[in-house]
């Protein structure tokens, strides 16, 4: 077969090698999910960004190859597949490792196509040398991991994505079997955590060895390397962990620079050690879904809305994407101890300062116990599952 193209009936999958195939990659996005009120349309200059090598600190340690599905010169599909170097160095038992490649991205008119653009991606990993799949994956952990499969009701909040229902019997058809799940937990915040929460955090707060602070504004960069420094820690031994890079790190943090704010990150220190971090964000697709178009450009009026809201986000709900305690410190009560008091600081600030009603932890991974536990412990409730599967190439 042919590298240039693959056809199924009239459909031809071509790869993307210039600046308008992935310009064609991602509009397609925009017009398959433009009826689905729960999609949140990303801003197109991002999404460019993201899949463009050279932009995308990913493409240092990861190749990558974009697909377009293509019936009579119209685009009606797309995924990519790509292999992160950094994740083949991982030990096998944690999930990735030698011989696991990825593929992620997929969007499609119909199930015909979806499976043939599997298949093509599946191809091109194969003759990369890769034995397995671990998918989808958009494009890496630390992005939009897994397939939405609970929780179609809903929109989902800032950097979590949002997958046609269909989708996951079309993935299964092709034998894929679920290899871990991926939970976001919700709730109200603008009720009380229950008295035995409350007892830990005062409790904590009469430690004088437990200090937990603010970030620095001023001081961004140096905080941002503390907490990815703990985070590459504290994730270490998870199922499914890639190291972030200090490149990377330095990209996220100017990307998430306007959604900064220091009451609502927090860096737990014992000792006067650093050892523990919590990050909210306010929920940018509250304000996205009016904001942004579905072809993903906002009018001026949408632009004067996104910059007035980011410079004061209320009422906005409030999301965790990323929290993390020191490895050593993980089976400790005081880990626990720690993670209850930001979780109440930034609790307080959300209601009291930015008006919000509800509050969303994860994503957490099934058999995190420690986070879990955390979960069930605020009595917050499972409102999305995100499935990554897996398959022997």
């Amino acid at each position: 077969m042919a590298d240039a193209q693959h056809s199924n009936s009239q459909l031809i999958i071509e790869p993307v090698s210039d600046k308008a195939g992935r310009a064609a990659f991602v509009d397609y996005a925009y017009r398959r999910n433009a009826e689905d009120p729960n999609w949140v349309a990303n801003l197109r200059s991002e999404e460019i960004e993201k899949f463009t090598p050279g932009k995308n600190p990913f493409f240092d340690h990861a190749r990558c190859q974009l697909f377009l599905a293509k019936r009579a010169g119209t685009v009606v599909g797309r995924i990519s597949a790509h292999i992160d170097e950094l994740a083949l160095a991982q030990p096998p038992e944690r999930g990735m490792g030698p011989g696991t490649g990825n593929w992620g991205a997929i969007e499609a008119d119909d199930e015909e196509i979806a499976v043939a653009l599997i298949a093509r991606a599946e191809e091109w990993l194969r003759a990369e040398g890769m034995t397995r799949v671990l998918a989808p994956m958009n494009l890496s952990l630390w992005e939009e991991p897994g397939l939405l499969v609970q929780g179609h009701d809903h929109a989902p909040m800032v950097m979590m994505a949002h997958h046609d229902a269909a989708y996951q019997s079309w993935i299964e058809g092709t034998g894929y079997v679920r290899a871990k799940s991926l939970y976001t937990y919700e709730l109200d915040v603008r009720q009380d955590f229950p008295p035995l929460v409350q007892r830990i955090v005062s409790s904590g707060e009469k430690n004088a060895k437990v200090r937990v602070r603010e970030v620095v504004l001023k001081e961004f960069e140096r905080d941002a390397a503390i907490i990815c420094d703990i985070l590459n820690d504290a994730w270490s031994d998870n199922w499914g962990f890639v190291p972030f890079t200090e490149r990377e790190i330095a990209h996220t943090g100017k990307k998430m620079k306007p959604l900064v704010h220091p009451d609502l990150i927090l860096i737990a220190e014992y000792e006067g050690e650093p050892v523990a971090f919590m990050m909210t964000l306010p929920d940018l697709n509250q304000v996205q879904r009016r904001a942004v178009r579905r072809n993903g450009k906002p009018s001026l009026l949408g632009w004067l809305k996104l910059a007035w809201w980011l410079r004061k986000p209320r009422p906005a709900d409030m999301r965790v994407p990323l929290m993390g305690v020191r490895k050593r410190l993980q089976s400790s009560r005081l880990a626990s101890q720690l993670a209850f008091m930001m979780i109440e600081y930034i609790r307080r600030a959300a209601v009291t300062r930015y008006g919000a009603e509800r509050g969303e932890i994860g994503w957490i991974l099934e058999d995190n116990q420690g986070m879990v536990a955390i979960a069930d412990t605020i009595e917050s409730k499972i409102n999305r599952e995100y499935r990554i599967y897996e398959k022997a190439l």
